[in-house]
């Protein structure tokens, strides 16, 4: 459980980046949300301020969807499965937004497995 100071940290981590990158309809920003079961992933335009494309281990058309949790393995099949959404919507460069985690673990591999399936950052 994280205590208020962490909270705090997290925060602030999570502003220092968003404040340096933005979306547009022509290079969504790639925004990750890792939870304790689950990951999102959103292609977002913020001109717009609207959500182009999503997905995250609860989506019902990613397939094996009931063996995936928050964890690197499940990044890697999320992170491909969101790139080939994204690239069938006619998205092929992102903005990435790893909202304030460390590009390390579960944000690398996502991250890698999406640029592998198509995806440029």
């Amino acid at each position: 459980m994280r205590t208020e100071k962490k909270q705090q940290l997290a925060q602030l981590r999570r502003w220092r980046v968003r404040k340096k990158i933005s979306g547009t309809k022509d290079r969504p920003r790639m925004s990750v949300c890792f939870t304790n079961q689950n990951i999102h992933v959103q292609f977002i335009d913020d001109t717009a301020g609207r959500t182009l494309v999503a997905a995250s281990t609860g989506s019902k058309s990613i397939p094996d969807r009931e063996k995936l949790a928050a964890n690197v393995k499940s990044a890697k099949a999320v992170g491909a499965f969101a790139a080939k959404a994204a690239l069938d919507q006619g998205i092929k460069q992102v903005v990435f937004d790893r909202g304030g985690a460390r590009y390390h673990g579960k944000v690398k591999a996502l991250a890698e497995a999406a640029r592998e399936a198509g995806l440029k950052f």
